[in-house]
């Protein structure tokens, strides 16, 4: 699951004095249904009440769990056949669950905001069009209780990867009887069962005692507890009225090691930071807002800010997926536009002048609950002093109402977001972000040449083979500059006294099931 870091609410959190464990969370942005949640609050909750054809572990390591066996000889045609599992409500997960969830996440008429994550099922084209024109992914079949069978468009050397993905989970017969209420009161097959939900405080999942997947869970449940500021969550850490917590506050983060001890956490994971402006933003749109992307982005001192505020804990984004990523390469052509390079910047900036006089402030959004004011404030001097223009964040109160702006495409201003892998991949941040029509391109990018490459990677022999291509695809990126790429994290985060055992996963958030107390 993915996107951004942050914290809605308006809890101070507080202890517990159960076993269960309280966590770091925020207000998910929509009802928790897997294909409709593609930011990370929602998405660390639905992950642990779903079980997908396979999950992944805290390092990354994809590993079949309600599948038996997924078969392909060509990559493109897969036979996937299923272990005996229920849904919490003790209905029977079949061949059935997986291809009605996936063809409601894929119906265009439903708007679901992973639609796109079923774009490489043959006749995703007919379901997903305006108006539809089929109902059901002709890809999909079911063969039995146990058994059904996916034809691709086209090979794919990511695909199977990709099937613990959030918008693959299967979903019970209720779920289409009530889609709108489901989302209150998810019903899932996962390690962990839903309890309770008060919106904008906290919300709490038990252990599910049926699941018998290989991510059960070592702790009595969870809390995912919302904070105003992350401030508020670290000194609920270091009381130990919160047992973990995934982002330490920039007011903390020079002191936070001699503060936890052995129980702060700091690694490289899977998750950047980006700035991005959709087209209809006065002076972006076309060649002139290319020429002024690149030259914010050559404006911006990406390594002095990540020293200043970060204290080694951001470096600057090297290109538009992560640096931890299998596949990852330094110093892609056209890479130098994410240096800092104020002449090239002024230089660029006068070149969009001459097509239109800029006017205005650039303004930058960001959501004030999730910890990001120092860091856009000095993008935004950044800029303002590379080009001498009038440069400001502007905060939203919370991460929900920012994310409703982009989606929604209101905001009518630069915004910051991140993006936080859902499974090992550049293929994944490459389509959630970039692909045409995906519903997590925030910056409404299309380019038939991007999605032509994308594809042709896919269908490669070898992943050495596809990185070679993602490379091509993202040199078109740095052609077009898309959106802003800022920072990637090495994780700062912390355990409380209270908690044995506490570690962060590959892509920044903690491994919950085996969270000891």
């Amino acid at each position: 699951m993915a996107t951004s870091f942050a914290l809605t609410g308006c809890s101070s959190g507080g202890g517990d004095s159960s076993d269960i464990v309280t966590v770091n969370g925020g207000e998910p942005q929509n009802p928790l249904v897997p294909t409709n949640v593609n930011e990370n609050m929602g998405g660390r909750v639905v992950d642990r009440l779903w079980a997908g054809l396979k999950y992944y572990d805290a390092s990354g390591k994809a590993t079949n769990e309600v599948a038996q066996s997924i078969d392909t000889t060509d990559r493109q045609h897969y036979r996937v056949t299923l272990k005996d599992w229920k849904f919490t409500d003790g209905t029977a997960v079949t061949a059935k669950s997986f291809v009605d969830a996936w063809n409601y996440g894929a119906l265009g008429t439903n708007g679901q905001l992973q639609n796109a994550a079923f774009a490489e099922i043959a006749g995703y084209d007919d379901v997903s069009a305006d108006p539809p024109k089929a109902q059901t992914l002709s890809g999909l079949k079911v063969i039995d209780d146990h058994t059904f069978t996916i034809d691709l468009k086209e090979p794919s050397i990511d695909f199977e990867l990709e099937l613990g993905y959030a918008p693959f989970y299967p979903m019970p017969e209720s779920f289409f009887k009530d889609t709108k209420g489901f989302g209150e009161h998810p019903i899932g097959n996962g390690p962990y069962k839903f309890s309770d939900w008060q919106h904008n405080v906290q919300i709490d999942v038990v252990p599910n005692p049926d699941y018998h997947g290989g991510r059960p869970a070592k702790n009595k449940g969870l809390r995912f507890v919302m904070y105003q500021s992350y401030e508020t969550a670290y000194a609920d850490l270091q009381a130990g009225n919160l047992d973990a917590l995934d982002i330490i506050p920039d007011s903390a983060l020079a002191t936070y090691k001699q503060d936890l001890g052995d129980r702060a956490i700091q690694h490289p994971i899977a998750y950047s930071q980006h700035i991005g402006i959709q087209p209809t933003v006065a002076h972006f749109g076309g060649q002139e807002g290319v020429l002024r992307r690149k030259a914010i982005s050559m404006a911006i001192n990406r390594d002095q800010i990540a020293d200043n505020i970060f204290h080694g804990t951001r470096v600057a984004c090297q290109d538009f997926t992560a640096f931890t990523l299998p596949g990852f390469r330094g110093g892609l052509p056209g890479s130098e536009v994410l240096k800092f390079n104020p002449d090239e910047a002024k230089k660029l900036w006068a070149q969009a002048n001459a097509i239109s006089p800029w006017s205005g402030t650039f303004q930058i959004s960001y959501n004030a609950d999730g910890g990001h004011q120092a860091w856009i404030e000095a993008v935004a001097n950044s800029v303002k002093n590379t080009l001498g223009i009038d440069s400001v964040g502007v905060p939203y109160p919370t991460f929900k109402s920012i994310r409703d702006e982009i989606t929604n495409k209101t905001i009518g201003k630069a915004f910051r977001y991140g993006w936080q892998g859902d499974y090992p991949s550049m293929f994944e941040f490459l389509t959630q972000l970039y692909l045409t029509g995906s519903g997590s391109n925030n910056t409404q990018y299309a380019s038939p040449e991007f999605d032509a490459l994308l594809t042709k990677a896919q269908a490669a022999a070898t992943p050495e083979a596809a990185y070679d291509i993602l490379a091509q695809a993202q040199t078109v990126l740095f052609k077009d500059m898309p959106d802003i790429p800022i920072f990637d994290y090495n994780v700062a985060a912390g355990r409380s006294d209270k908690v044995k055992k506490a570690e962060v996963s590959w892509s920044g958030l903690f491994d919950f099931e085996n969270i000891e107390k």
